[in-house]
């Protein structure tokens, strides 16, 4: 058991440190931009992907066998991937709230108009404002 507990914050720690940080003397940020946007370097800017790659050698330190191997593998990422949550603001989710058929403002439409339209007729009338669809 403490194996994988060391283990998951080894995983958390060393995918955070190449996806996150610079590193001592920024050696990781250049690491990075060496790599540009080659598959690697794509690599190093996601999280969750990078935790696949470091469990999977952390696995080894925990497993015996292949097939606890691969549910060590995935339960080591997914623990990096929670603690890199639990480290994070929450999303707050509110509602749209709608605007009162008086509120209603014209500058959104849901039509284009033409600068003729805009403006008025060529005749120099002008034309009442297109009521919003509902």
């Amino acid at each position: 058991m403490w194996r994988f507990v060391l283990a998951v914050l080894a995983t958390w720690r060393v995918t955070h440190l190449l996806a996150s940080e610079d590193g001592p003397a920024d050696t990781i940020f250049r690491f990075r931009v060496l790599l540009g946007q080659s598959i690697v370097g794509k690599l190093m800017d996601c999280f969750n992907c990078l935790s696949l790659w470091i469990a999977a050698l952390a696995a080894l330190f925990v497993s015996r066998r292949p097939l606890e191997w691969v549910f060590c593998w995935l339960a080591l990422s997914g623990g990096a991937c929670l603690l890199e949550r639990m480290g994070q603001e929450p999303v707050v989710i509110q509602p749209v709230s709608h605007p009162a058929e008086r509120d209603i403002n014209d500058v959104l439409r849901s039509e284009t108009l033409g600068a003729e339209e805009q403006s008025g007729a060529e005749d120099g009338t002008e034309r009442p404002p297109i009521p919003p669809r509902q």
